[in-house]
């Protein structure tokens, strides 16, 4: 499973799906300071998916991402648009969507390019029990 690499947007343009989920949809970097300066305060390892409403992988993922939020409480799950946040997202350095970082204390701890599932529940997983 890849990820997305360009731009490419479609005439109707539909918001990623993350209902059901507890995962906190970033528009702003205010949003994004509010949200680890929350994570640092409790503690929570956050995970923050930076993707795209155009990218086929990344709607692939996105149930699967609303998913492991109910099942990981103890974990904060973060999810930033990079089209509505272009000059936030390009600090990141992000060559394909999506791309999920791992962050305690606001400092990254790991990183998964790619709409890999195996690979990002494994990861969550770990990071939930450790928690």
């Amino acid at each position: 499973m890849g990820g997305c690499v360009g731009k490419g947007r479609s005439i109707v343009e539909e918001k990623l799906d993350f209902k059901g989920g507890n995962v906190h949809v970033i528009t702003t970097k205010e949003d994004w300071d509010q949200k680890i300066e929350e994570a640092n305060k409790d503690g929570k390892i956050v995970v923050a998916n930076f993707s795209a409403s155009w990218c086929g992988p990344c709607r692939v993922v996105a149930p699967v991402y609303a998913g492991m939020s109910k099942t990981y409480p103890q974990l904060m799950f973060l999810t930033i648009d990079v089209d509505d946040l272009m000059d936030f997202s390009s600090t990141w350095d992000i060559r394909a969507t999506p791309t999920f970082f791992f962050l305690k204390n606001g400092q990254q701890i790991d990183k998964l390019v790619g709409a890999n599932k195996p690979e990002l529940e494994k990861k969550v997983q770990a990071l939930g029990d450790g928690s």
